[in-house]
């Protein structure tokens, strides 16, 4: 610097810019990385400094200084850059470099009521001094840059009016641990502790958006997903906005069953009035969702459910496109067609579906759900009646709107109802499943809710996690941590508040989970596999198998020592009947290996002792979880090397795992040659899986003459997911025709928690 400039100091004094300082804080960020060079951050930062600059925002400066030389060639750029936002967090949380003890953390923060004040009721100071002893806190300089931002944004306890920070990451890792395994017995207790503390700060296992967030904090609500199911009746729909920005304000996605409201024009009061229809009402729920912004960690999102055969079905489709005007479209929440194999033969033998209001036709939903060869029985009745108001539409035109809908917005989503109960964790005579979640891959049963107080509603909750298969390297590994993911899981549920009495009632009967896994494109490419040819289907096979075995050993052992869930004889396991009895046999023709485990003996076990959990298992998106551990995203391919994505502190670079190693190994999305060999994967998986698979569909145009996507192959792959038993499509996702091919025009980020994990 030609001129001598000054620095402002938090405390107001004023000295001369010291250049050592800052290359002491650059050097400790660099320690162990190769590739990396302090003076070229250095020197893009001196650029930038300016008489009376603020420590802190020099700080800024060499942080986006650092992060700007992310790049395939510098991926360490992203670890550097990261550290030195670890820094700056230390010390605005504590006004030094290194955390405080951990007794003396906990005890200002109960005082300033942003920790749990049971946290000091469970623990001595004894037992606080020994959580203090498990905590490493270098593990913080394991994070890449994009995982800091979404820490310092989403999950670590602050003032989100001034900003202020109170922890640093490795106090959240510890404090969910022993909140979790709190009631266990002294003797267990501090080994879970350590062993949970271990295991999710090493990214060996993954937690969504709201148990990073809120475990340890006051506000005791961390179910990533919310199934509401709505009544025709404006006492239900009443009950469900008003459980809707109860769970929306508590960092839950939600998922709103909407089709038995009747259609427009249906007689109300025995003839006394006309009924509006179902749009005025599904905006009133997007009101409701949009009513809170989940505590500034993420906004409110949904996804509403309605059945394929609804009268009212030409005029939904449509609300989320940008044509038309606000009166006719509900654009800000998103939509899941609900199909089943009859409305498929229709489309294919080229016959007409015949649309109904569900108020005119008793009982046709329940079977919808419940009884496939009542509903065809059923329907067909009703089709026949000239009596009841019906509409006719020839089934292929039903199809191409509903895929042209879902191409245009990239959010209409598919359900495959009967796949969804026929190959079910539960018994669909006593707990149908009716809908799923925000991200599609809950399939948990419901009751119409008519009151806050109604004790024969259900409103389901799944509290979700995922392995990390990025980080094993012998299959058994899967075992101890399914074992603890489990025991936590479990616990939480017994920890949370709920806020409605039909959530809590369901929760304890059901004890449902849901965990998936992240880095499958890390671990393909780790493994010299690919996506698109076959050569990845059997470890796949391999690998869910036992994800799903071990995770209904825990289970059964849970079981063993606490009891069975509640409600374990509504669940399909109640009788023996395993995923590997009631998957889809066309799996077979893409994948016909042997199992490898004993599952005869796991049956046994399971008839003799039951579940702890009527689900273990679910695949959802890990949008943000997933950067946090720094991995690849569930079981997508990436789009690029490098993951940008939009934040408030600008775009954020990641850099997939071991980049310069396996870069050639990596098959990305855009190179892809077609949806066939995900497809087949997602349907490998669900052989295992017993809940669903937030499994997404990707289309690039300039594969295809005039850039427009044939029709044909849209409906292709439809059939050919239906085909393999999965059970629902969440994304459809389009390559945007720019240069950063890196973004698609449908890349919203979803819930795992926000499912955002």
């Amino acid at each position: 610097m030609n001129k001598i400039l000054f620095v402002k100091k938090r405390n107001g004094e004023k000295e001369k810019i010291n250049l050592n300082k800052i290359i002491t804080i650059l050097n400790r960020s660099v320690k162990n990385l190769n590739n990396v060079s302090t003076s070229k951050v250095l020197l893009n930062s001196q650029i930038q400094f300016y008489n009376n600059i603020t420590t802190t925002q020099i700080h800024n400066i060499i942080i986006k200084s650092a992060a700007d030389l992310i790049s395939e060639k510098y991926p360490n750029y992203q670890y550097m850059s990261a550290r030195l936002t670890i820094f700056q967090i230390r010390k605005k949380a504590y006004n030094q470099f290194y955390p405080p003890k951990l007794y003396i953390h906990i005890k200002k923060m109960v005082k300033i009521k942003k920790y749990d004040s049971t946290i000091l009721k469970n623990f001595s100071v004894k037992e606080i001094n020994l959580l203090d002893s498990f905590i490493n806190h270098d593990r913080d300089m394991n994070f890449s840059y994009a995982a800091v931002k979404q820490l310092e944004g989403k999950y670590l306890v602050q003032n989100r009016i001034n900003g202020t920070i109170y922890e640093s990451p490795q106090f959240i890792y510890i404090l969910i641990a022993a909140c979790l395994f709190s009631k266990y017995p002294k003797k267990k207790k501090m080994e879970y502790i350590k062993k949970f503390y271990d295991a999710i700060s090493t990214f060996k296992i993954s937690l969504p958006t709201p148990i990073m967030s809120g475990v340890r904090t006051p506000t005791r609500q961390f179910s990533s997903c919310v199934l509401i199911e709505c009544a025709d009746s404006l006492d239900s729909i009443n009950a469900t906005t008003s459980s809707i920005v109860k769970y929306i304000s508590q960092r839950a996605g939600i998922g709103i069953n909407v089709g038995q409201i009747r259609a427009l024009g249906s007689p109300i009061r025995n003839g006394e009035n006309f009924h509006t229809g179902c749009i005025p009402f599904y905006k009133h729920f997007q009101t409701a969702v949009k009513s809170c912004s989940q505590g500034g960690v993420r906004g409110g999102a949904a996804t509403l459910f309605y059945p394929i055969w609804h009268l009212e079905i030409e005029d939904l489709i449509v609300l989320k496109n940008n044509r038309g005007i606000e009166e006719n479209r509900v654009r800000h929440v998103d939509y899941c067609v609900q199909i089943n194999k009859i409305f498929y033969e229709r489309m294919i033998n080229q016959t007409y579906i015949t649309l109904f209001s569900p108020s005119d036709v008793p009982k046709l939903y329940d079977y919808f759900v419940s009884n496939q060869k009542k509903f065809k029985k059923l329907y067909n009745q009703y089709e026949s009646n000239n009596k009841i108001r019906k509409k006719r539409i020839k089934a292929i035109d039903l199809f191409l709107i509903i895929m042209q809908e879902r191409t245009s917005t990239g959010r209409i989503y598919i359900q495959n109802i009967d796949h969804c109960n026929e190959h079910s964790a539960f018994n669909p005579k006593y707990a149908p499943v009716k809908q799923s979640n925000l991200c599609l891959e809950i399939t948990l049963p419901t009751t119409p809710l008519y009151d806050l107080h109604d004790k024969n509603a259900e409103i389901s909750l799944c509290t979700l996690s995922a392995l990390n298969l990025g980080q094993i390297n012998n299959l058994t590994e899967l075992k101890e941590l399914s074992y603890l993911i489990v025991r936590a899981l479990d616990e939480l549920i017994d920890y949370q508040s709920y806020p409605i009495f039909s959530a809590k009632n369901s929760a304890h009967n059901r004890r449902p989970l849901g965990i998936g896994v992240v880095n499958f494109a890390y671990y393909l490419a780790k493994n010299n596999l690919k996506y698109s040819d076959g050569s990845a289907n059997n470890l796949t096979h391999q690998t869910f198998e036992h994800l799903q075995y071990y995770l209904l050993q825990a289970s059964y052992k849970l079981a063993k020592e606490k009891g069975p869930c509640t409600l374990f004889k509504h669940t399909t396991y109640s009788k023996g009947i395993l995923p590997i009895d009631r998957y889809k046999k066309t799996v077979d023709t893409i994948c016909n290996q042997s199992l490898k485990l004993n599952w005869e003996k796991l049956r046994k076990k399971i008839k003799k002792y039951g579940l702890r959990n009527s689900t273990l298992s679910a695949i959802m998106p890990t949008e943000t979880s997933s950067q946090i551990v720094n991995a690849t995203n569930g079981i997508e391919p990436p789009r690029g090397y490098i993951t940008v994505k939009a934040s408030k502190d600008g775009m954020l670079k990641q850099v997939v795992p071991e980049y310069k190693k396996l870069k050639k190994k990596y098959e990305l999305l855009w190179n892809i040659p077609d949806n066939k060999g995900y497809l087949h994967l997602v349907a490998i998986m669900q052989k295992f899986v017993d809940q669903s698979i937030s499994t997404n569909t990707n289309y690039d145009p300039k594969k295809f003459p005039k850039k427009k996507i044939p029709m044909k192959l849209l409906l292709q792959d439809l059939l050919r997911a239906y085909n393999l038993g999965i059970k629902t499509l969440y994304y459809q996702n389009t390559r945007d025709d720019s240069k950063d091919c890196q973004n698609d025009i449908n890349n919203n980020s979803c819930y795992y928690g926000s499912c955002i994990l």
